[in-house]
């Protein structure tokens, strides 16, 4: 691939994960959420808006680690990507949660932008999936995720 071409997609697909292009970014998905509601579970809705938040940076940081470690631990669905039920989250637990899923995002980025990296070869320690497929997984999940935190905070009458 040309030097140009990967540049182009790199950007492309660092845009897409950060999102914004179709729908709200995860920062703003998350601004202003009154601390007492993030762990309310919206009536005909499985998860609170904590356990959403949660299930982002547990299956973002597990994408990531498949990524970049043949040493990748599977973890077991559901259970290990799914919080339980809480009725409190500290603003600690709030802020670090939401701080790993940026800090993931940048290691990520930093394994796009090694020039050493294949971005569509099959990773040796995986199925056939490759960093570009990994990439748009990660884009894919959040965002259909953070579509259900807007829908969480519209029940719960907190969106704008």
């Amino acid at each position: 691939m040309h030097a140009d071409q990967r540049k182009k997609l790199i950007n492309e697909l660092t845009d897409l994960i950060k999102g914004g292009n179709a729908h709200v970014t995860l920062g703003e998905a998350l601004a202003g959420i009154p601390a007492h509601l993030r762990t309310t579970i919206p009536d005909n809705l499985p998860y609170s808006i904590w356990q959403l938040v949660e299930h982002i940076r547990i299956a973002q940081k597990d994408i990531v680690d498949f990524s970049l470690s043949r040493d990748y631990k599977t973890l077991i669905w559901p259970d290990e990507y799914w919080p339980e039920p809480t009725d409190d989250v500290s603003d600690e637990q709030w802020e670090n949660s939401v701080k790993e899923i940026g800090d993931d995002q940048q290691r990520f980025f930093r394994l796009l932008q090694d020039e050493e990296k294949d971005l569509f070869s099959p990773l040796p320690w995986g199925s056939g999936q490759n960093i570009v497929r990994e990439a748009m997984l990660i884009a894919d999940h959040n965002s259909y995720h953070i579509a259900e935190i807007v829908v969480a905070r519209r029940l719960l009458g907190i969106w704008k």
